[in-house]
């Protein structure tokens, strides 16, 4: 799905002989609500089970522009709605909770990701 992204100026998303959407790459995109994925990995032993862990994880999910959010060994993996400064957003909340954190990583939809909630079914060759 790189490559498509990379050199078509219009795609349509078929599943089972069915054109389910057509359009740019960026009109695909904005057709689904998810706008960015967003982990973070949280300081220490911020597990599932610190409550350190538990309170980012519900500081994160009580966000607006949050559409879903887990902890997983000790990393927030966030998936954004439309809106600006969605990261700076998370992460100042966990700053102003004392909740430390070393890498963060933000990535914007891709196709797959718009196949996966039009079809909801993963990419098959």
């Amino acid at each position: 799905m790189e490559e498509v992204e990379q050199i078509c100026s219009r795609i349509m998303i078929m599943d089972r002989g069915r054109a389910l959407a057509t359009g740019t790459n960026s009109e695909l995109k904005d057709m689904v609500g998810i706008n960015e994925r967003i982990e973070i990995e949280l300081a220490g032993a911020a597990t599932s089970e610190d409550s350190r862990g538990q309170t980012a994880l519900e500081l994160v999910q009580g966000l607006a522009v949050v559409a879903s959010a887990k902890l997983e060994d000790g990393t927030l993996h966030i998936s954004c709605r439309r809106g600006s400064h969605n990261l700076s957003l998370i992460l100042s909340t966990l700053q102003s909770a004392d909740i430390a954190y070393g890498r963060v990583y933000s990535e914007p939809p891709t196709l797959n990701d718009v196949f996966l909630e039009i079809t909801g079914k993963e990419l098959r060759d």
